[in-house]
């Protein structure tokens, strides 16, 4: 992908991530729903074209794309979808490849979120492993006379209970929705997608109030240099927290509010 694709896809993930940080934002179910458009917009080549014709006013393309997604989706992803089409794409297919690796991407923040990014990053690679060494497995998963749900079947039946639910979900739609690549290639994008995940540090802040700009560099940079990495903060504003900030960086929690206070004072009082 490049020139205008690329610009299209980073501005997408931009996007993408904005959203994500909002609390609010079930990213498993924006996983699901873009998956869903990345499966339409592979079937059906004339909407592509349409979608991603230069001669065609961005605005013109967003409200297609509005009418046709709205009630099949979720706000959020027609949204995004929307955003992407104004967007400029050197090829077609490239819009597609993009909704295609938000799906994957808004997968692995939940996995973020839930703090087991990097267990499924450990099973892509480890599954990847075991496909190479078992002839037999990569034919059963890559037999185009085999239907897709066959193939989901005997997925869910090696990695179900055994991997995690994103774990299982991504490489499901790898093996079921290909669309023209090898299994061990898209396998390793999942892993590189996944690596590049982790390395961007999240930090979870909690406060009563909404943080000012100022206060948010300044966290940003007590929290970089603390961590040793630059650091992305997901705000979320609680009233019940009184006063303070409370930080939470994967496992490690930094409390430092007003309510947390007043209940360690309460646990010595009883104590």
């Amino acid at each position: 992908m490049n020139g205008a694709s690329r610009e299209a896809l980073a501005a997408a993930r931009e996007s993408l991530d904005a959203l994500t940080d909002n609390t609010s934002v079930d990213a498993t179910k924006l996983a699901g729903e873009l998956a869903a458009v990345t499966a339409l917009l592979d079937r059906e080549v004339s909407l592509r074209r349409v979608l991603t014709d230069p001669a065609q006013a961005g605005e013109a393309k967003a409200e297609l794309a509005g009418r046709l997604l709205s009630g099949q989706v979720g706000g959020e992803t027609v949204d995004l979808v929307s955003g992407m089409v104004r967007s400029r794409w050197s090829q077609s297919r490239d819009l597609v490849d993009s909704v295609e690796e938000l799906a994957n991407i808004a997968d692995l923040t939940a996995a973020q979120q839930a703090g087991a990014l990097d267990d499924v990053e450990d099973e892509l690679f480890r599954f990847g492993r075991i496909v190479s060494s078992s002839t037999e497995l990569r034919s059963a998963l890559t037999d185009k006379a085999a239907t897709a749900s066959a193939k989901g079947e005997l997925l869910r039946s090696l990695l179900g209970g055994k991997a995690h639910a994103v774990t299982e979900r991504l490489v499901v739609r790898l093996v079921t929705q290909p669309r023209g690549r090898s299994l061990e290639a898209g396998l390793e994008s999942l892993s590189k997608l996944a690596a590049a995940r982790r390395d961007r540090m999240v930090a979870v802040v909690t406060s009563a109030v909404p943080l000012t700009d100022q206060q948010k560099q300044r966290l940003g940079a007590v929290l970089a240099k603390l961590y040793g990495r630059q650091m992305h903060l997901n705000l979320d504003v609680d009233p019940t927290v009184l006063g303070g900030i409370s930080v939470q960086v994967g496992d490690e929690v930094i409390n430092g509010t007003i309510a947390e206070r007043l209940d360690e004072a309460t646990r010595r009082l009883a104590g």
